[in-house]
């Protein structure tokens, strides 16, 4: 067994034992303090978000099913949200950490998240999905190991490495905020970050990580940037991807990946080049100007210097990266989280219920800019929407469906308004994601994975299906739409509760393309959602109202 994960299962069976409640899953705990604090991250001083005084903040480390407790003290000057990328929270919107669905941390106080990471496994990231905190750090990285008995797909490895990649701005949180409330772009990053900073590569630079020659090395990788696309490759070695968010994938061998906003993936990398310094590279894609962020991997005893020819990215544009993203296939034999395989689960026999067709656009408002999505574009209430129904008082914050299922004949003309729509409990749902523009998009979706069957360029139509993967798409919870190309997605919406689709570019987010949707439980059962917590914040018109009745069992 490697000793990452050696350490990592010691750690869990400890505070297994601590928890103290017999036949319950472990318990992990963690208490954050969150600041401001000042670093360069590309050689200018500026503020950045620290937990714990840490740029990236610390790891979570836990195993499938945990529990897991964070206490998060607010010390910065604004209110404050985590969300955690990619967790299911299963039967628990409650702690997703976005607007629509908790109350912020206000300055000076702290709030505790409970939840379980319930049947997963995998890299995943944690972040602040308040203002544009995002964009000045307050991230870090969420690894879920496996269960003892469940076999993983591929040997232990010696050791295990975090790789949080992202663009990156000199400017503050504060200024980027006040460019897009004045209807203007936050623009070009002014660079890209590994794990907090770029080499220099002037012969002074620490290594980020050290390798012993001849050794296996499990490498998690992770886009937390806030508007691009980014390739990433480690000179001179080959990736072998073994997980993509949540999912083990057939285990192809790559040169590069890209990485899009808000996406991760799992690789192992083997020492077996002569002993010295290699790059680890991270470059933006699809760009007119190229951005590149560097960081040094070291061989145990190596006696050779970096070279100085940085590995170039794919010279294949968006033609290349579609291919990539067709090339990677579910593991239909692997376990995940439970013993049985992830091709047990046949999701292309399942009949489709719904189909939902989704189109971004961009336009102004008042003479603002603003993102849509089938020409609404969302705004928080200051009733976290999640609560407004379980006080029964959603008529007062917002209303369900003013988005359509079809995108508008004219999607110049936008709506800003709260932006919920509303899935029946348990329906087999076809999503389709149309581009317009000339950028990249990716989409993340909360509360859920998703089978991403096709991607492809052009528009959506019903004869496209004959081209879906319908047996071992992977499943994931962001997908990418490439300029002027569509994606397609499927799911069973069974897990109740309210759950952001959003883009993960953050103007796009902030300004309105995202949506929420409502999942009921037709019973108010606690078969299906947890009860309100009595820790739970509560703000905006719930603030002084009576606890509703509780859902029964």
């Amino acid at each position: 067994m490697g000793r990452g994960k050696m350490l990592m299962l010691l750690i869990c069976l400890v505070v297994g034992a601590m928890s103290g409640v017999k036949g319950e899953d472990p318990y992990v705990f963690y208490e954050w303090n969150v600041t401001y604090g000042t670093a360069s991250p590309l050689g200018v001083p500026q503020q950045v978000i620290l937990i714990n005084g840490q740029f990236p903040g610390p790891q979570i480390n836990c195993s499938s099913n945990n529990n897991i407790v964070v206490n998060v003290f607010n010390k910065l000057d604004e209110p404050l949200l985590f969300t955690w990328s990619g967790v299911q929270h299963r039967k628990n919107s409650w702690m997703d950490g976005t607007p629509g669905a908790q109350c912020p941390i206000l300055p000076g106080t702290n709030f505790t998240y409970r939840f379980q990471i319930k049947d997963q496994i995998g890299t995943f990231f944690y972040y602040p999905t308040t203002s544009m905190h995002r964009a000045v750090g307050g991230y870090g990285m969420i690894r879920v190991f496996s269960r003892l008995l469940i076999p993983v797909p591929y040997p232990d490895p010696e050791d295990e490495f975090n790789v949080l990649i992202g663009d990156w701005y000199t400017k503050t949180h504060a200024t980027l905020l006040k460019l897009l409330d004045s209807g203007r772009s936050i623009g070009r990053p002014a660079g890209v970050l590994i794990n907090g900073k770029t080499a220099k590569g002037d012969g002074s630079d620490e290594p980020l990580y050290t390798m012993k020659p001849g050794k296996t090395y499990k490498y998690r990788i992770c886009n937390a940037g806030t508007k691009n696309s980014l390739n990433f490759r480690i000179q001179g070695h080959v990736m072998k991807l073994v997980e993509m968010e949540g999912s083990h994938v057939v285990q192809n061998t790559y040169n590069s990946l890209d990485v899009h906003v808000g996406q991760c993936f799992t690789v192992l990398v083997t020492a077996d080049q002569e002993p010295k310094d290699y790059y680890l590279v991270a470059s933006t894609r699809f760009t007119k100007v190229v951005l590149t962020g560097k960081g040094i991997i070291r061989y145990e005893n190596g006696k050779g210097p970096v070279s100085p020819a940085i590995p170039e990215a794919p010279a294949g544009g968006i033609a290349w990266s579609l291919n990539q993203f067709r090339s990677f296939r579910w593991n239909l034999t692997a376990s995940a989280a439970r013993p049985n395989p992830q091709g047990s689960y046949k999701y292309g026999q399942i009949p489709i219920t719904r189909t939902i067709k989704l189109v971004g656009s961009n336009s102004k408002v008042q003479g603002k800019n603003r993102y849509a999505l089938n020409g609404v574009s969302h705004v928080d209430p200051d009733t976290p929407m999640k609560l407004a129904e379980y006080y029964g008082i959603a008529d007062k914050v917002f209303k369900y469906n003013t988005i359509s299922d079809e995108p508008p004949s004219n999607l110049g003309s936008i709506t800003v308004t709260p932006n919920v729509l509303n899935i029946t409990f348990r329906t087999f749902i076809e999503i389709i994601i149309e581009n317009h523009e000339k950028s990249m998009q990716s989409y993340n979706l909360d509360g859920y994975s998703f089978f991403a069957v096709a991607n492809e360029p052009g528009r959506w139509a019903p004869e496209k299906r004959k081209n879906y993967n319908l047996l071992d798409a992977v499943s994931r919870h962001t997908v990418q739409v490439f300029p002027n190309s569509w994606a397609a997605i499927m799911l069973t919406f069974d897990n109740c509760g309210m759950w952001n689709l959003r883009s993960e570019l953050a103007e796009n987010r902030y300004l309105g393309q995202q949506l929420y949707i409502s999942i009921l439980s037709p019973e108010r059962s606690l078969r299906d959602e947890y009860n309100l917590q009595n820790t739970t914040l509560l703000c905006g018109l719930v603030k002084d109202l009576p606890m509703p009745p509780s859902y029964s069992s």
